[in-house]
C-alpha cells in the first residue's frame, strides 16, 4: 500500500477520461485516502467511467459544475479536503473553434472559481488548512506548434497557444500562477502531452480510429497527416502527478510527456497492423464485428480517408519531460508497445462502455 500526505482529494472532472483514470489509480494505491469527484456531466463526462467506484467507502461522487464557487468551498469544509485535483475542462479543439463560448466559461472562470473558494476556505477562514494543495492539470498546446528541428517545449518555453481552446487553457495556467504569487495559496501545475489509454472518449483520434475500424467506417486524416504529437499512456500521466503531489515544489509547473513522438499516419497505419494481427489470429473478434474489414480478410488500412485540414492545426507538440524526471525520478512504465497493445484490448473487450456513447444498439 502506498502513502501518501494527501488524505482528503476534491478531484474535478473525474468522470471524464482522464481524472476517472485518476481516480481509479488513486484509490488503489492509496487505500486511505478519501475521494471526492466532482462533474458536471457534460458531453465527455461518464458516470460509466466510474460506476465500479460507487461500492468504495471512500468515493463519493458529486453532481455538480465547477462555475458555482459557493458549492466548491461547501464541499471543501463538509469534506476536510485538503488537496483539489483540477481536471475539469472543455479539451476539444473542433469544438473550440466551433463554439469557444463553453471553452472560455468553463476552463477560465470555472478555474477562477475553484481558486476563489480555496483562497476562501485555505486561506481566509479560522480553519484554513496550512498543508494545502491545489494542483491544476493543463496541456502542452498552451506552447503553440514546433518546427521539426525545435527542442521539444520546456516549462521556460513562452505561452503561444492558437486555438481556443490553447488559449483558455493557457489563462487559466496563468489564474493558478497569480493566485500563488499573489495570495500564497499552494499550488503545483502540470502540462502534459496526449494521452491515449481507457476510457477515452470516442470522438479523440486513437479510439475514433479503433472504434471505426470495428464498423468498417472510414478513418478520417486531416490535412497530410504528418501533424506531430508526443503520447503518453493515461496511467503514466496519473503517476507523475501522484509524484508531483507528493513532492513536487509549491508554485512550480513540470511537464509530463512520453518521449514518444509519432504522426498521425503513422498511429493510424499502426492501429490498423495491430487490429489486423488481432483478428487473424483470433476467431472471436471476427465474429464479433463481422462489418470489420479484418473480418473479411481485407486490410483495415483501406478505411483511412483524408479530409480537409482543420483551421489553425498546430504541426508538431512535443514534450521535454527532463524536469519532472531529474527532479521526482518519473519515468514512463509503459512503452508505446505495450501500452497501446493493452488499449486495444481494452476497446475489443469493452464494445458496451462505447457503444452506449455512439449510440449504437
Amino acid at each position: 500500500m502506498g502513502n501518501s500526505d494527501r488524505l482528503n482529494l476534491l478531484v474535478t472532472g473525474a468522470a471524464g477520461f482522464i481524472g476517472s483514470n485518476f481516480v481509479h489509480y488513486w484509490l488503489d494505491k492509496y487505500k486511505d485516502s478519501r475521494v471526492v469527484v466532482l462533474d458536471a456531466l457534460t458531453y465527455a463526462g461518464n458516470l460509466d467511467n466510474i460506476s465500479d467506484l460507487q461500492s468504495n467507502s471512500n468515493f463519493k461522487f458529486v453532481h455538480g459544475n465547477i462555475c458555482d464557487t459557493d458549492l466548491i468551498k461547501k464541499l471543501l469544509v463538509e469534506n476536510d479536503i485538503d488537496t483539489l485535483v483540477h481536471f475539469a475542462a472543455e479539451s476539444h479543439v473542433d469544438r473550440s473553434i466551433t463554439g469557444p463560448d463553453e471553452f472560455i466559461n468553463t476552463n477560465i472562470l470555472g478555474t477562477y472559481s475553484l481558486l476563489k473558494a480555496c483562497k476562501a476556505v485555505w486561506l481566509d477562514s479560522d480553519t484554513g488548512k496550512e498543508n494545502h494543495r491545489f494542483h491544476h492539470v493543463s496541456t502542452d498546446e498552451v506552447y503553440g506548434t514546433l518546427t521539426l528541428s525545435d527542442h521539444p517545449f520546456r516549462e521556460t518555453n513562452q505561452y503561444l497557444p492558437n486555438s481556443p481552446y490553447s488559449a483558455s487553457k493557457a489563462s487559466s495556467d496563468l489564474l493558478v500562477r497569480a493566485f500563488h504569487h499573489t495570495y500564497g495559496l499552494n499550488v503545483t501545475m502540470s502540462n502534459c502531452s496526449n494521452n491515449y489509454g481507457y476510457y477515452h472518449h470516442p470522438e479523440k483520434l486513437i479510439p475514433l480510429t479503433l472504434t471505426n475500424i470495428l464498423f468498417g467506417k472510414n478513418i478520417p486524416i486531416y490535412g497530410d497527416g504528418r501533424q506531430i504529437r508526443d503520447w503518453l499512456f493515461v496511467m503514466d500521466h496519473c503517476l507523475g502527478i501522484d509524484l508531483i503531489l507528493n513532492s513536487g515544489r509549491l508554485g512550480e509547473s513540470y511537464n509530463i510527456g512520453g518521449i514518444n513522438e509519432w504522426t498521425n499516419i503513422d498511429i493510424v497505419n499502426l492501429l490498423c497492423e495491430k487490429i489486423d494481427s488481432l483478428f487473424r489470429d483470433n476467431e472471436s473478434y471476427r465474429l464479433k464485428y463481422p462489418e470489420c474489414p479484418a473480418s473479411k480478410g481485407v486490410s483495415t488500412k483501406t478505411l483511412i480517408t483524408y479530409v480537409k485540414d482543420r483551421l489553425g492545426h498546430d504541426r508538431r507538440y512535443a514534450i521535454d519531460a527532463s524536469k519532472i524526471m531529474s527532479e521526482l525520478n518519473y519515468k514512463p512504465q509503459e512503452t508505446f508497445e505495450t501500452g497501446i497493445h493493452k488499449t486495444i484490448l481494452w476497446y475489443l473487450d469493452n464494445d458496451s462502455w462505447w457503444k452506449k456513447i455512439l449510440h449504437i444498439a
